[in-house]
């Protein structure tokens, strides 16, 4: 009798635990993020995040996807088909001035790594040299997108420039086989496969070109920060602590890129981390996620002169700090 009850007792216990497990699983409250492109090394920390279980710790219970740019993925998060973005500040922004409810919580790239990408023997070395040469873009990305304040910036106009659409899976070997002279893309993508295939590139990066812009940020829905502001507190300082830690142990972080999306290989997430990690902090920033006021009306001030933006709303419309921890990681 005694031995029975031993057992009653210890299959209620289990019982009870298996409960409780359960129960601290509902309590998840299921997330999407939605990147702004591939999976790969510019956005690498939201996985190392998840590996290292810091969004399960603030409750959230996430999903990651990757995305097709990062217009399309702000445009998947003004329609609530995702619950939070990654996406470029520009192209997020333009989309909040045609009414989407679309705002900026938390740039992780406080500048973009934005380039216009030749081989090193088609003498492309300023964006004047675009001159009666083909360049090929992609609709709705964010590098296409800020061609117009390159363009205006640096006085070329642009019917003189050869500017074509092209699938982005066809950039690298386009410009391999001469089909064109130049594509925009990525210093941290498309240029590292080209060297890594044994070519010499050209890369003018967008920031020295008069083009300094905020670059990739979390973006999500007005409605929704203002629902469960706590939520995307939590989801914003899990984020952050991802990154910082993707800083310190890139191998880890690497790693765990891989383990949720194996179409990459470590070494190329390496060689964008070089790029990458530079970008996280600006000049003068403080803290990650937290970019200069400076930064932002150099932003503001590109995309009203060059890209139409309207100056009916400051820039402070466009982000919000309310969602930055206090202690966030530091930059160094």
């Amino acid at each position: 009798m005694r031995k029975a009850m031993l057992i009653a007792a210890a299959a209620a216990l289990a019982l009870g635990m298996g409960q409780t497990g359960a129960g601290a699983q509902e309590k998840l409250t299921p997330m999407k993020l939605t990147l702004n492109f591939l999976a790969a090394g510019p956005n690498a920390g939201f996985m190392y995040a998840k590996k290292l279980g810091l969004y399960e710790k603030a409750g959230i219970d996430l999903t990651i996807e990757e995305g097709k740019g990062s217009g399309t993925t702000a445009q998947q998060v003004a329609t609530g088909q995702t619950d939070v973005g990654f996406a470029d500040a520009p192209a997020a922004m333009q989309l909040r001035t045609k009414g989407a409810p679309v705002k900026i919580v938390a740039p992780i790239l406080q500048t973009n790594g934005f380039a216009i990408i030749s081989l090193k023997e088609m003498g492309i070395n300023t964006p004047q040299d675009l001159i009666g040469k083909t360049l090929a873009v992609q609709p709705g990305t964010a590098q296409t997108t800020l061609l117009e304040a390159i363009l205006a910036a640096n006085n070329i106009d642009k019917t003189k420039v050869n500017i074509v659409n092209i699938d982005p899976g066809a950039f690298v070997g386009a410009v391999l086989e001469k089909k064109v002279d130049a594509i925009l893309g990525g210093a941290d993508y498309q240029s590292i496969q080209m060297r890594d295939r044994g070519f010499e590139v050209t890369d003018l990066f967008y920031r020295d070109v008069g083009v300094p812009t905020v670059g990739l940020s979390i973006i999500a829905r007005d409605d929704r920060i203002e629902k469960d502001a706590d939520l995307y507190k939590k989801f914003v300082a899990a984020s952050l602590a991802g990154w910082a830690a993707a800083r310190k142990n890139p191998d880890e972080a690497a790693a765990a890129v891989l383990e949720q999306f194996p179409s990459v290989t470590k070494e190329q997430i390496g060689k964008q981390f070089d790029v990458v990690f530079k970008l996280m902090c600006a000049p003068g920033a403080k803290h990650l996620g937290e970019v200069p006021e400076k930064n932002w009306e150099t932003t503001y001030t590109l995309l009203t002169t060059y890209l139409g933006l309207p100056k009916d709303k400051p820039i402070t419309d466009y982000y919000t700090t309310t969602l930055l921890p206090a202690d966030a990681p530091a930059c160094e």
